[in-house]
Formats: C-alpha cells, structure tokens, sequence
C-alpha cells in the first residue's frame, strides 16, 4: 500500500495541474447531472416485507381512499362556542368541497360527513377535516401542498375573531434538511484549529477547500443518483457532515507529516511522496474501516438505511480519494509557502549555503525546494531557528508530555477513574426508545406542530397516532355489519380509545377498521397495542373469517423502530470483531485491538448516554434548541455506532501506531523500553490527533443547535462520541493501559501472525525500501542480491549477486534450492535478511514481483517468454527424467534469442532466468551464450546461532 501511495503521490506531484482540473471537471459534470436529471432526496422511510408495509400497499390497490398520505386541517372555535354550529359548520362544509377539487386529493371526511363518527371533540370546540392524498409522503405534489395551504387560509378569513386553524398531519411532518449559517460556525473553528495547528494560511486553508471540493463532488453525486435510486432527505445531510469532517482531517493528516518532512530538510518532490505514502496509508486504512462500517448497516436488511449507508460511505471513498491525489498536488503547487515565513527563510538559507558562489538562487519555494537534492538534505540539514529546533520541545510537546506522564504514572488508579466516570455518563444509554420522527420534533411555531399539539389538546394524543386494521372480507354475505362486528370486537382491547370508523369498500372486498390509542404514536403503551391486536389476529380470523393486518404511519414507525433496534445486535457483533481484526493486522498484537475495541465500546455508550439525557430527558434542551423531548430517531445508533466505529480506529492508528514505531525502534537500537516509547510517540502524535479531533467535534456540534432534527440527533452523538474517544480514551485511557502492559502489549502468537496478513499503515515497508534504494553498493544494478538471507527451516544465503545476463543454476539436491526458488519468484517465505530480484525489495514488493515472474516447464517456456515476464524459473526436474528432443531445444534457444532481441531493442524488460536442475543437463539443452551461476550443495548449512539469535531478537526484522 505505501509503495503504491509513494508512486501515486510522486505522479500527483509531476501532474498537479492535470489533477486539480480532473476534480474540477468531475464536479462540473456531477453537477450539471443533478441539475438536469436529479429527482431530489425524499423518499419515504419504509421497510418491504413487514406486516404494516406489505398492508399498505395491498391497501392501495384495493381501498385507495384510505391509502397513500393524509392530511388534516383543524378547526378550533374560541371557549364557550361550538364548531357544530354556524358559523363554523358551514364554513368546514365548504372547505371540504374545496378540497375535494385538489390536485390528488382522493377523499374528505368531517365530522359532519354522512358515514363519520369522529373528528368532533368531546367539548364540541375542535372539529378535524381528515384529507386523504394519493401517493406517499415523497410523491406528495406541490399542488396539493399548496391547495391546502390557500383552503387554510381561505377558513381563516372566514372564522370569527379568536378561532383557530391549522393544517398537518404526514403530509407535513417530515422537513427537508437544509444548511443553516450555524454548520459555517464549525468550518470557522476547525480553520482557527488548523492555522493553530500548521502555523500558515495556506497550509490551513488547504484541507478546507480540499475536503470542501469533495464534499462538492459527493453532493452532486448523490443527487444525480436520485435519477435512478430513491434517497431519503437524510442522507445528503449525513453524507455532507461527514465528508467534511473526514475529509478535513484526511488532509490534516498528510499536510501535518509534509510540514514535518520539509523541516527535516527533504524537498518537497520527495517530502510529498513519502508523506503520501506514510500519512497517506493511515488514511486509507482510516476510511476503509469507515466504509466499511457504512456499508455494513446493509446487515440491518433495510433497503433506506442500505442505501443510506452506501452513500454515506461513498462520500468516505471521495473524500479518501481527494486527499491522496489532489493534496499532494496542491502541494506541489504551493512547495515551500506551506511553511510559515521564518521556517521558509532558514530552507532557502540553508539551500544558498550548499550552492556555489554565484549560482542562481530562484525566490520562488517550490524551484527553490525542487534545487535541493536528497543528498544535499541529507547532508545539510539546517539550523535550528526560530523555535522550530527538533531537539527543543515546543510548549505543546511540554504539554503533552507532562500529560502522559501524568496519565502513566500511576496507569491502575487513571484506569479505574476513566471506567468510572465513562460508566456514569453510559448509563442513560439503558433508557434508549427508539422511534421515526414526526410533527414534534419540527419548531414550535411550525403548522404542522401547531396542528399536533392542538389535536392532542382537544381530542388526546392518540388522535395523532391512529392506527388501520384491514383484511379481506370478500367471502362475507353483510360486510357492513361483519365491519360493525370486528369494531366492537376492537373497542374490548385495552389501549383502545375509540373506533371513529369501520367500513367496507365500494366493491365491498376490503374493510378498514380505525382505531385511536389512549395514547401519542411515541407512547409504549401505542406499542403495546400495536402487540395486543396482532395477537387477536388468530381469535378473530377464527371467529369471523377474516385475517386483519395491522397498519397506518404510526404501525410501520414501530415496526420500523423495532426492526432497528433488533439489528443492533447483529451490526455491534460485526463492528466489535472487525475492529479486532483490523487492529490486529496492523499492530500484530493481542492486546492492543481488545483494548482498542473496548474504549470504542465507552465511547458508545458514553454517546448514547449524552443523545438520551438530552433528547429524551431534556438536559440542556433549550441550550441546544431541542424543541421536544421523546423517543430517538430509530436509525441512529445503528449509523452512530457505524461512523464512530471508524472515526475511533482513525485515531487508534495515528496515536498508537506512531507509539509502536517507537517501540520497535527502540528494541532495535537497545536504547528505549515500552514507557518511554508510549510517552515519545504520544507526544509525537498526540499536536495532530487534538487538532483533528476538535476539527471533528467542531464539525458535528455545528448541526447541532439549528440542525434537522433527523441530522441534530446523530451531530450530537458524533460529536459527543468522538470527544470522548479521541481525549478521554484514546489520550487518557490508552497510555494508561499500554504503560500497565509494557512488553506485552506487542505480542502476538506466532500462529495468529502466520493467519494474519499484514497492514504497512505506517509505511515502514516502504522506509525501508528508501534505505535501500542503492543497495547493494557493490552491484546496484544486480538482477539479484541476498545479503544475511534467512529462510524457513534456518537455512539461510550469506552472500549471492547474479549480474544482469547471468543465469542462476539451483541444484534440486540442495536444500535451499527449492524454498529459494520460490522466493526469487515472488511466492516463498522470507524470515529475515535483505533480498532484491529484479530491483523489487522482499517481502515489500513480492506482490509485485509475482506480476512479473514466471515459473515454466520447457513446454511452457515459450508462453512464459512470449507473456514478457522479466523473471523466469525454468524447472528442469521433470525433463530429467525424460529424454529430450531436438526440436524442443532448437525451440527454445529460438524463443530466447527472440527475446534477447527484444530486450536489446527496449520492447521487453530484460530477462532474469533462474534454472532448478542438474547442471549437466542446464548445460545441454541451455545456449551456450548463457552463463550459469550455481549455488552448490557445499554452501548449504544451517543458520548460525548467533544469527538465528539475533533473529529471535528482532535486531535483523
């Protein structure tokens, strides 16, 4: 991955205006797609195949009247009159006329309608006009929206001076999110953050407009999807939060090591790529474990939060994508202005001082930085000035030095403290009540609340939440009185307050039953009930014939809630083992993924505790503009749980990996133990985790106060969940258990390493293949080298270099013939020591090298040559105990000589052949003008102790 990212990042370099303008296109032409063909996010959020869902739809095409969306308008005459007399009556008679003349308006019932038995409270004061709309809430047409609107107010006028009227209802319930000036409030904070954090205006503007461009292109995109996928309005909201918020912290990260590298007196040409590279990887490791965290929530089986989550991850991958191929451009762009001015100055000196007299020093950074070659950064580091001096601490690494002290000092007694206290702020996690949103999480000055509240108020909160039964009764001889039955049979449940109607329909083969609850649709006991009547479906399908399913808005809410909720069981177990798993592979330890899993655990519920005390309780409710208290958004914690999931490992990988780097070195050069590795590599990280933490929370707390209330719940978690995780748990927490572990903490059994693959986050691979990019010294262009080879079973090469146009002779007989023949190809174990073949680095680039390399028969050996490969294993073990024709000889030494040529003429990369056979036999068949190298059976022996020591010690890794 890092050498792949290296290349990349050099490509981007030498590309940079191609890049940017790629991006620019790309938005350009997304956008153009919305514009034209984009059908806007507002699908309904439903669940195929449930009992309330499937009911629904059965409704629609049977009893239209009641199917589709409904609309109420209530009207409220002033204490001591009543709506059933004049003037207000006639005044709801004519605006139900009215309305039946709206666009898609299927059916009108008052309370004085000849079949009505309801919408008229008991104190007579309040009377509702229930209006059935064809379709579903997303297809409602802006017609009939507004057909509505101008019948309300066409009421208003006409209504006495001190009634009310007030339209809602579903058709009004859900808002669409929009952007209000407070989310620029977070980009204002995490600018301050990053000029704090990189000290210059163009290096902190940087992962703005970067994470802002993608953020674009995401955006475009998934409204252009709209022409062909139904989207439901959070998602573009969700996708925005969170490719902002990535996205600027995905390019903190790469400007941050970039910055750090130019300081260290790399040009910029190589600084880009390694930074790309080493930050780089972290980076995509980051976003893989969000996207695929995201793409998990398809475990729910719920098509909305499916394709919810599939956009939301795709906005991850843009933003990935944008920070490894346009910020190494743009940096490329701006070369040493990325520096603040002082630390700009003391390069340029230090470059003049290594030219020579006269020379012509360029003021522009980036020719300056691209004059400066790696041996002249490598030998002419600058002076420290102007407080950037490596070996002085700076005030923060003082800082967070004397923190992790502090935290590690005593790590039981910091342990036991962060349980507690994260234990505490969990447990109003256990008070969760999930629910879909509706007209009470809207303002209260919204008409649709207003309608709400004031329907509760006179005709009780089950009126805002009735419920359908319906079946088939076409085998009845009198539907009419069989749906008079079934009503009284309903009005026994307990939770029932009242059946307002029962009626067959026109082709008297569906019936509907509507049934009011005591209580609101949030209420447990409106769930309850919703339990009670599906469980009479047997009794009364047994004594009237007819199988009643239970539906209506309020229905497929619950049974929506309760799907969710059963599928966070499921999700948590895929998130808890994949974070173990991936954590696993890249720290090659036990104990550091179980207790990275764990903190990612408190921070959960840590989140979950805050979203209930707030949402539910109404802490801090007016601080925040919460406009109602109840159940949360029923989808939340699943995509809380998801996002946080990758967010965590973001900052698990930056702080830890860069403490294991430490530890790693330190038992290589036998200077440094596990504290002093936890407390040098925390201060080493510690600047940009606080930076691109705050960044995160300043993002997400941003759609808190003035946010939709779908989006405000999940901000609030998110915001919450990363604070706590990034300072509480991972700088507090962390060291304090890696400190209590010491050693131990990077062990992994040698089995589970094997199973294991490996994940080069940090780039070590790709360092080491920097190191030795000139090796070996006494042959830099050797087709192959070993030095100190070790190999399975402690067999192991000294020394061996085979010269371009050198054959290597294996002897089948010798031990090592065969695993090293294997491992010249690219598909053999290596233990330790240093390998090149074909200027690939082993084990780094073996995959690579698999690409390139052939393993051939002398049947097979024209294909393999003819296929280009640059290294081929000619196996002459079977052929020895066949006789061979001349032919066959005749053939090959034509298809190499074909080659030969090729390769003189630059068609085909030059060609390393590796023969495994007798030699007596290498010589017959083989050209003569091949020149054999043989490892012979004397120089095979067994690794030496002290080299197989040394091995066990990690000093040759």
């Amino acid at each position: 991955m890092s050498t792949l990212l290296y290349a990349l990042g050099r490509w981007a370099t030498r590309a940079r205006t191609l890049v940017l303008i790629l991006w620019i296109a790309l938005l350009a032409l997304l956008g153009t797609g919305a514009a034209l063909f984009g059908q806007g996010a507002n699908a309904p959020i439903s669940i195929p195949g449930t009992e309330s869902q499937d009911a629904i739809t059965q409704l629609g095409l049977t009893f239209p009247e009641v199917s589709g969306t409904s609309a109420t308008i209530i009207v409220v005459a002033p204490k001591g009159e009543k709506v059933d007399a004049e003037p207000y009556k006639g005044i709801v008679d004519d605006a139900a006329k009215d309305l039946e003349d709206v666009t898609a308006v299927t059916a009108v019932q008052t309370p004085f309608s000849e079949q009505a038995s309801g919408g008229l409270s008991k104190d007579g004061e309040a009377a509702l006009i229930t209006v059935q709309i064809e379709g579903e809430v997303s297809t409602v047409k802006e017609s009939t929206i507004e057909g509505l609107k101008k019948a309300t107010e066409e009421i208003r006028d006409q209504l006495p001076s001190g009634a009310q009227v007030s339209y809602g209802g579903e058709a009004f319930s859900a808002s669409v999110p929009g952007i209000s000036p407070t989310e620029g409030v977070g980009v204002i904070i995490a600018f301050v953050v990053l000029i704090l954090t990189l000290g210059s205006l163009i290096a902190a503007g940087m992962p703005l407009i970067i994470a802002m461009l993608g953020v674009g292109v995401s955006i475009a995109g998934l409204f252009f999807v709209t022409a062909f996928v139904d989207l439901t309005s959070t998602t573009p909201m969700l996708a925005l939060m969170l490719g902002l918020a990535v996205g600027i912290d995905y390019t903190l990260f790469i400007v941050s090591r970039h910055q750090e590298q130019l300081r260290a007196g790399l040009s910029v040409e190589d600084s880009i790529a390694r930074a790309t590279a080493t930050s780089g990887s972290a980076v995509v490791f980051a976003g893989l474990t969000v996207i695929i965290a995201l793409v998990g929530l398809s475990v729910a089986g719920i098509p909305f939060l499916t394709s919810l989550g599939i956009a939301a991850a795709a906005a991850v991958a843009i933003a990935v994508l944008i920070a490894v191929t346009l910020t190494p451009a743009i940096m490329a762009m701006v070369g040493l202005r990325i520096l603040p001015k002082k630390q700009r100055i003391r390069l340029r000196g230090s470059v003049a001082s290594v030219n020579t007299v006269g020379g012509d020093n360029s003021s522009d950074d980036a020719a300056t930085a691209r004059s400066m070659t790696r041996d002249e950064t490598a030998t002419h580091n600058p002076e420290p000035t102007d407080g950037f001096d490596p070996h002085t601490p700076s005030r923060a690494d003082r800082f967070f030095g004397g923190w992790v002290r502090t935290v590690t000092k005593k790590p039981i007694v910091t342990i036991l403290t962060v349980l507690v206290l994260l234990g505490i702020a969990a447990i109003p996690a256990a008070q969760l009540r999930l629910a879909l949103p509706n007209a009470t999480s809207l303002s209260a000055d919204d008409p649709a609340r207003v309608t709400y509240e004031l329907t509760g108020e006179h005709f009780g909160e089950g009126y805002n939440g009735p419920l359908l039964l319906t079946g088939s009764i076409i085998t009845s001889t009198d539907p009419v009185g069989l749906m008079k039955d079934l009503a009284d049979e309903v009005r026994k449940v307990p939770g029932v307050a009242e059946v307002p109607l029962a009626t067959p329909n026109q082709g008297a083969d569906t019936g509907i039953i509507q049934v009011i609850p005591d209580e609101g649709p949030h209420a447990e006991s409106t769930t309850e009930l919703v339990h009670k009547l599906r469980d009479m479906h047997d009794t009364w399908e047994k004594k009237y014939g007819v199988s009643l399913a239970v539906t209506g808005f309020t229905a497929v809410a619950i049974d929506v809630s309760a799907l969710l909720m059963n599928a966070l069981l499921p999700f948590g177990i895929l998130v808890v083992g994949l974070s173990l798993v991936l954590l696993a592979m890249v720290f090659r330890s036990v104990w550091v993924p179980i207790k990275a899993t764990l903190g990612f655990l408190l921070s959960v519920g840590v989140a979950f505790g805050a979203v209930v005390a707030v949402f539910q309780w109404g802490w801090f409710s007016n601080l925040l503009n919460v406009s109602s208290t109840g159940p949360i958004l029923s989808f939340m914690p699943i995509i809380l749980m998801g996002v946080l999931f990758g967010l965590a490992m973001d900052y698990e990988v930056f702080l830890v990996s860069r403490i294991r780097e430490e530890y790693v070195h330190g038992k290589t050069d036998h200077h440094a133990d596990a504290q002093s590795a936890i407390r040098n590599g925390f201060v080493g990280s510690a600047k940009v985790v606080t930076a691109a933490a705050l960044i995160m929370f300043a993002v997400f707390a941003a759609f808190v106060p003035e946010g939709d209330p779908s989006i405000k719940v999940i901000a609030l978690g998110l915001a919450v969940g990363v604070f706590v995780d990034a300072f509480i748990v991972r700088m507090t927490l962390v060291p304090a258990v890696l400190a209590l572990l010491g050693d131990r903490a990077w062990r992994m059994p040698r089995w589970l390493s094997k199973i294991l693959p490996s994940f080069d986050v940090e780039g070590e691979g790709l360092a080491r293949e920097l190191e030795h990019a000139g090796w070996p010294e006494d042959m830099p262009d050797a087709a192959i080298a070993a030095e100190r080879l070790l190999l399975p079973g402690s067999l192991h090469v000294d020394h061996l270099r085979i010269a371009h146009g050198e054959t290597l002779m294996l002897d089948p007989r010798d031990p090592v013939a065969l695993p090293l023949a294997r491992l010249l190809t690219g598909r053999g174990a290596i233990v330790a020591g240093t390998l090149k073949v074909d200027g690939l680095l082993l084990p780094e680039r073996a995959s690579s090298l698999r690409t390139r390399s052939a393993w051939a028969s002398l049947e097979s050996l024209r294909d393999a040559l003819q296929d280009r490969a640059s290294v081929v294993l000619l196996d002459l073990r079977a052929a020895a105990e066949a006789p061979i024709s001349l032919e066959r000889i005749d053939a090959m030494h034509s298809a190499l000589a074909a080659r030969t040529v090729e390769a003189d003429r630059g068609a085909a990369p030059p060609l390393t052949l590796i023969v495994l056979g007798e030699r007596s036999l290498a010589e017959r068949i083989l050209p003569a003008t091949i020149t054999l190298r043989e490892r012979t059976l004397s120089d095979t022996r067994p690794a030496a102790p002290a080299f197989t020591a040394a091995i066990a010690e990690g000093e040759l890794a």
